[in-house]
């Protein structure tokens, strides 16, 4: 009897087989992008490899097959399983096409065509490790010297760099187990008690000892193919370091990626360079550790954090002696958000990951002025010292710009709106604020003058022109235009207005204001756009109710022929 897996799957023969129970399950690899891992995943079957595995049980004689799975279920599985390609690491690919002289895979004809964006991965991959050419198209003397080994190009990327560090043994043996299935059946994520075990250092009851000879005979073929091509690189030899250093520094280069930092004295969490995060248990010794390199990794914690399985120490001082073309160095300004203060510094990075900090007092101008727009953009413009007046003054201009947008007679408006400022922040703002650093500076800022600058001649006075601040009233008062709301208000006291017989309007005649008509006590009586309309009807209302309430002003039978005051009436008049 067969319990299927994938042996069910392959042309193996075993003789006796007649009867297969199918789970309707496979565990598949499936290449994730976002962490340059290859990892099992759990499916549902296809209908072709449910037929394969039925067919094990009637290799030899007649058997039976009992599927797991309802038979109504069985329609909804996919025909096929999809192609590997699909799914895996392109890099070995990537690496033995190019090694052929083809660097667009589109020259070749394929069954199942690999895709663009897996396949750039790969060369990037391929590129960071040294293989290829920066533009991608041949690989350089180290990338031939890999391809030439019958490994992923990380492990033989490792190997070819052995010769010259004097660390070739080491290697090889870390590729050998690297290829194979972890010999030692322990919690314990150090690679080292593995290395241990191959090199016959260490012996326990928990190794497969069949495992152990497999892998050391590897090894040795590895150690061959490799001694048989001359070194590429340098000989900056190392031979004086110990194992356990040697060995990080062999991971990482495999696996620069996954160089990863601790992120605090007292968590098991690491961050890598990658970007991503990952965890080893609070009894794993690795987690003294303030740097490692992983191996291996996956069974996801969470979205974004996954779990250690294999990883080592290492000493990121001499792997920058290796290869210091991992290292990148650049000056980054931020704002930092607890002490509400400007922060430069120079950073020391592997991937995304700062290793080194060091705090600058000279900030670049550039970059000041980047980070001090970034904060501007996600906190918005009320950092900066607005006034109503300012308000105001803003608001006026977008009324124009909304009117007179296709008014080829008018000059273009400029955009006062939050987001056209927002949007503009480099030729009105930025210039101005070089000597920032705290929050509180912005407050001290002369945002008039810098607003202002946006307006050039002659709106300013076209702007006074049709949108004054004020209106002259009736009464001879001039009264403040509320811009603020859409249309503009005019707040005014009622007798201010007798006289006025059409609704005062701006912008050349083209918006009307709203007229709020205030009683004595500057209360609203009406609020109009028409008022015309207003004092042949609902004046009279007004007047019959507001006339005994306020005897000490005038109310009028016909407003239109009134005159206007912002009095009341003197002591003596009736």
């Amino acid at each position: 009897m067969v319990l299927t897996t994938a042996i069910a799957e392959t042309s193996l023969t075993i003789e006796g087989v007649r009867v297969v129970i199918d789970s309707g399950l496979a565990r598949l690899p499936e290449y994730d992008p976002k962490t340059a891992m290859t990892r099992l995943k759990t499916e549902r079957v296809s209908r072709a490899a449910a037929k394969q595995r039925a067919g094990r049980a009637g290799r030899t004689e007649s058997g039976i097959c009992y599927r797991l799975w309802a038979e109504d279920q069985h329609h909804s599985l996919a025909h096929y399983t999809a192609p590997e390609i699909e799914q895996a690491d392109l890099t070995p690919l990537a690496l033995q096409l190019i090694n052929w002289g083809v660097s667009d895979p589109a020259e070749l004809s394929w069954l199942t065509p690999p895709a663009e964006a897996p396949f750039q991965q790969a060369k990037n991959l391929l590129i960071q490790l040294g293989a290829l050419t920066s533009s991608g198209c041949s690989l350089t003397a180290h990338g031939k010297a890999m391809a030439q080994l019958p490994l992923h190009p990380r492990l033989s990327h490792m190997l070819v760099t052995s010769r010259s560090l004097g660390q070739t043994q080491l290697a090889c043996q870390l590729a050998a187990l690297l290829s194979e299935r972890d010999p030692l059946q322990s919690h314990s994520t150090d690679l080292l008690s593995r290395l241990e075990l191959i090199r016959g250092e260490r012996v326990t009851a928990q190794t497969n000892s069949a495992l152990v000879k497999r892998i050391q005979q590897l090894a040795r073929q590895f150690e061959r193919a490799v001694n048989h091509n001359k070194p590429v690189m340098s000989t900056d030899q190392l031979n004086t370091i110990d194992s356990a250093s040697a060995l990080g520094l062999l991971t990482a280069l495999a696996y620069p990626d996954r160089i990863a930092l601790r992120q605090s004295d007292t968590s098991y969490d690491y961050k890598l360079s990658n970007g991503r995060q990952a965890a080893v248990s609070k009894e794993d010794p690795l987690q003294r550790h303030q740097t490692i390199a992983i191996a291996q990794m996956g069974g996801q914690i969470n979205s974004s954090k996954d779990r250690i399985y294999l990883a080592t120490q290492v000493d990121l001082y001499q792997l920058q002696r290796i290869t210091p073309e991992l290292y990148q160095q650049r000056t980054q300004v931020d704002w930092n958000q607890q002490t509400n203060r400007l922060i430069a510094e120079k950073q020391t990075l592997i991937g995304k990951l700062v290793i080194e900090r060091k705090p600058l007092s000279d900030i670049p101008q550039a970059q000041r002025r980047q980070a001090l727009a970034q904060l501007l953009q996600k906190k918005g413009l009320s950092l900066l010292p607005w006034t109503p007046e300012l308000r105001s003054w803003c608001a006026r201009i977008e009324l124009l710009r909304h009117h007179f947008t296709q008014d080829t007679s008018e000059t273009l408006w400029p955009d006062m709106s939050e987001r056209g400022l927002l949007a503009d922040l480099e030729n009105w703002l930025l210039p101005f604020i070089d000597e920032v650093s705290h929050i509180d500076h912005f407050k001290k800022l002369d945002l008039k003058t810098m607003l202002a600058s946006r307006l050039a001649w002659p709106l300013p006075q076209r702007l006074d022109e049709l949108a004054p601040e004020r209106m002259l009233v009736p009464s001879g008062s001039r009264i403040a235009i509320d811009y603020t709301q859409s249309p503009p208000v005019l707040a005014v006291k009622l007798q201010e207005m007798f006289g006025q017989k059409e609704t005062p309007a701006i912008a050349n005649g083209r918006v009307k204001l709203v007229v709020h008509l205030l009683s004595p006590a500057r209360r609203p009586l009406q609020v109009t756009q028409d008022l015309a309309g207003f004092w042949q009807s609902s004046y009279q209302h007004v007047k019959k109710e507001m006339k005994g309430r306020y005897p000490k002003h005038p109310w009028p039978d016909d407003p239109t022929q009134a005159e206007a005051t912002a009095r009341a009436k003197p002591r003596n008049s009736k």
